[in-house]
């Protein structure tokens, strides 16, 4: 579980640094980039955090 959750911590920061390379650099390709990463992720972590609530439910 804390592995799970550096590597979402890990993919968060990712996508923040592509996003500043592109206001930096003007390349559409960090920001396409960034945007995957950040929309991947936050798919991954949701299900994750639902796992996690679906035990604690039942």
């Amino acid at each position: 579980m804390l592995l799970f959750r550096w590597a979402i911590l890990f993919l968060l920061l990712l996508a923040g640094v592509s996003f500043a390379f592109y206001a930096g650099t003007g390349q559409m390709k960090y920001r396409r980039f960034g945007w995957i990463v950040l929309k991947w992720t936050l798919l991954a972590a949701f299900g994750f955090f639902a796992v996690l609530i679906a035990e604690r439910v039942a």
